[in-house]
């Protein structure tokens, strides 16, 4: 580790977590790899090792690096929890409407669907269409609906096989907590219930049949026929 003092300019805790940050792109460091104890960069950067444990602990927050007793830190693996509670506090905070989450999930969900289609395994496809079965069974158990319906979105977003989408659907995972329950209240009769059981089963039919285009067309019924009008009441 370069030593060198922190330069002025910020708290020592901020100019500290930026510190471990620097050292963690300028040794190209990756997922799993140990960094320096708190004392070592303490004595590197000039500050006290309270200042460190606090910086530690800021970066632990976001899951930037991964701490544990007994052991060296490690660099973090990216997380979509942490993106989901900044999402979650935006809307509780309404600095973003449930309506500007949704318009985000479609036009990210309509990629994520085509390219799902064209990229999935036998395994995940054949998981992919099992979730959406399974909601079909449960349909009359709302906290099974709402479980399963999460379970089949973050499903066919790691089948896009790309990394960013994936922890992004993982993001939504709050707000989908109450959204897929209120969304189900709107559908009051069998029939309409079961339309949103037919979207996700077509959903997932379309990437079985790696079929992009029907797999964006299903995406696109099933916001019509279940979260549009949700917004709409």
């Amino acid at each position: 580790m370069t030593s060198r003092a922190i330069d002025d300019g910020g708290s020592l805790v901020e100019r500290a977590i930026q510190a471990v940050r620097d050292h963690i792109r300028a040794h190209s460091l990756r997922v799993g790899d140990t960094l320096p104890g708190e004392g070592a960069f303490a004595t590197s950067l000039g500050v006290s090792r309270a200042v460190m444990r606090e910086a530690f602990g800021a970066l632990a927050a976001l899951h930037l690096i991964d701490v544990g007793n007994g052991r060296r830190a490690r660099v973090g693996a990216i997380d979509g929890s942490v993106m989901g509670a900044s999402l979650d506090h935006a809307v509780s905070t309404e600095q973003v409407s449930v309506a500007d989450v949704w318009d985000v999930r479609r036009t990210l969900e309509l990629r994520i669907a085509a390219l799902a289609a064209q990229r999935r395994t036998d395994a995940q496809a054949a998981e992919i269409l099992a979730i959406a079965q399974a909601m079909a069974q449960e349909c009359d158990d709302m906290a099974q609906v709402t479980r399963l319906d999460i379970a089949l979105h973050n499903a066919i977003a790691e089948a896009a096989s790309n990394l960013l989408f994936a922890q992004i659907m993982r993001s939504f995972a709050p707000l989908m907590e109450t959204a897929v329950p209120r969304a189900w209240e709107t559908r009051r009769t069998d029939t309409q219930r079961q339309d949103i059981i037919a979207c996700h089963l077509d959903l997932a039919q379309a990437i079985v049949d790696r079929d992009p285009a029907a797999a964006a067309a299903a995406i696109d019924r099933h916001f019509d026929t279940s979260i549009g009008q949700m917004l709409a009441t």
